[in-house]
């Protein structure tokens, strides 16, 4: 049989960097996936170019039922860390908006980076290798996996969640914690396009492709999420990165509120235009909204939208500006995990070591990553969690393995 000192079952960011950096640490490795492509989510994110942190990742900008869990791996590894990794294997990069940081060639720079880690620190990659068993045993745990019965006094656990099922995901590690005794948060597409009821979006479905910038809110008190971002009308519903962020924040039978001017009183604008321009309402409006959009969103009083600005009433613009900057809708459902980007939820963080990510109920048993119930905003977030839980778990690993040794 053979062994090693931790087997990673997951070769997607949080396993490949936990397995690099702790191979680097002394630690004999073993990462397993059964995918026959490695890191494919890596691979097609940021449209090619891997969103692979953000300059301003903290705290605030996840999203868990144990809210204060991320703050200790977030402080131990930084941005400011994994940039310098970048820096070392000489990989061009730039920010393309709000501290969102992008490859300048390709997704596959941050992809070769990570294998060449996993060289440097010596890790056994078995790639494909589907894991049929883990069981827990006098000194550790023992994973038949395709290959053979392999052995460790620790695993990882860095599977990630249900999103993009046609690249690979499962509920392996939802299954494999609850096979320990942890319970799992109710998992959930997040960050993914929004739907409604085809009568109800009828109006709308002829924007498909239409884009503006966009205030967005849902929910109250501490559940509430609002973002000032880009909004993409679809045939089906809404998308663009304001309905990718709400997402996360949005629950079934809960309404959105959408402000389709964020950065101007529309009210003010059109008594302002009232008293200068000759212009008809409709020709008035597509100079503050897309065309598109306020010829759609008149269409519903056209006797309103020819006539000029100047002859309507203060009450009309005002109601129409309200309208528009506190826009109601009803989501009926999201496009599911295979349009997600991640899944919300997760193995309950109240029973993992903040400090490593290991069990309380397992000792020796690690969950990093996407499997966790820590989800990120859009912009590079859930990357930083990828590698920040890593770091914190393969340091654990070294430190214990050097204690025991001592």
């Amino acid at each position: 049989m053979h062994r090693f000192d931790v087997v990673i079952i997951g070769a997607g960011a949080a396993g490949l960097f936990c397995a690099g950096m702790a191979g680097q640490l002394g630690l004999k490795v073993l990462l397993l996936d059964h995918a026959e492509k490695v890191a494919e989510k890596i691979r097609i994110s940021g449209g090619g170019r891997c969103n692979f942190t953000n300059r301003d990742a903290g705290p605030g900008n996840f999203l868990s039922r144990n809210p204060h869990f991320c703050r200790s791996a977030l402080a131990r590894y930084t941005p400011q860390d994994f940039i310098a990794l970048v820096q070392r294997h000489r990989i061009g990069f730039h920010e393309k908006h709000k501290g969102q940081l992008f490859c300048d060639e390709s997704s596959d720079d941050i992809v070769s980076m990570l294998l060449r880690e996993c060289e440097q620190g010596r890790v056994t990659r078995w790639q494909p290798c589907a894991v049929a068993a883990v069981r827990r045993v006098e000194h550790g745990f023992e994973v038949d996996t395709a290959a053979g019965t392999v052995a460790a006094p620790r695993v990882v656990i860095a599977t990630g969640g249900l999103s993009i099922p046609k690249i690979g995901a499962t509920d392996f590690g939802y299954r494999l914690a609850r096979q320990f005794g942890h319970g799992i948060v109710e998992t959930r597409p997040a960050l993914v396009p929004l739907t409604f009821d085809a009568a109800a979006w009828a109006p709308f479905s002829a924007l498909a492709g239409v884009s503006v910038e966009v205030g967005i809110e849902t929910g109250h008190g501490k559940q509430r999420g609002a973002f000032v971002e880009d909004l993409l009308f679809t045939h089906r519903g809404l998308s663009g990165p304001a309905v990718l962020q709400i997402s996360s924040y949005w629950a079934p039978g809960q309404p959105i509120r959408v402000n389709l001017s964020p950065r101007a009183e529309l009210s003010e604008a059109l008594r302002a235009a009232k008293a200068r321009s000759r212009k008809q309402l409709g020709n008035q409006l597509a100079e503050l909204l897309p065309a598109r959009l306020a010829d759609a969103w008149l269409a519903a009083t056209p006797e309103l939208a020819v006539r000029a600005v100047a002859e309507a009433k203060d009450k009309e613009l005002d109601t129409l500006a309200q309208r528009l900057q506190r826009w109601e809708l009803l989501p009926s459902g999201t496009e599911g995990h295979r349009k997600a980007e991640v899944t919300a939820g997760g193995v309950d963080t109240r029973e993992l070591s903040s400090q490593s990510l290991e069990s309380t109920r397992v000792p020796g048993l690690h969950f990093i990553g996407e499997v966790v119930d820590v989800t990120g905003w859009l912009g590079g977030y859930n990357f930083q969690w990828a590698w920040a839980s890593a770091a914190a778990c393969a340091r654990q690993m070294a430190a214990a393995r050097d204690a025991a040794v001592a």
